[in-house]
């Protein structure tokens, strides 16, 4: 499992636009990575930059801002925090911000 302690924006800076699936006991929702960009305002202990990533699903996807298991095929599966930041009627938006 990949351990999220361990990643920086170099480890999904060359997966933006691919694929990563939220996995649930009944099924699967597939979001495509959007973006990754720096957060400001590091702490002065941080052990690395703050960075974020964005997520676009389908644009009926509506979800409460929890853990959820996601899966990619380079990275395998991994725990995310994700929180809807938006939905419009081309898609939904999803960041997980890494502190």
């Amino acid at each position: 499992m990949l351990k999220l302690d361990q990643v920086d924006r170099s480890t999904f800076d060359p997966l933006v636009g691919e694929t990563f699936e939220i996995v649930f006991t009944d099924g699967r929702i597939a979001l495509k990575l959007a973006g990754v960009r720096a957060v400001t305002g590091t702490l002065a202990d941080a052990k690395r930059e703050p960075f974020a990533l964005t997520f676009q699903g389908e644009p009926k996807v509506r979800l409460p801002q929890q853990i959820y298991r996601i899966e990619q095929a380079s990275l395998g599966q991994f725990d995310l925090f994700l929180v809807q930041v938006g939905a419009n009627a081309s898609n939904s938006e999803f960041e997980a911000i890494f502190s």
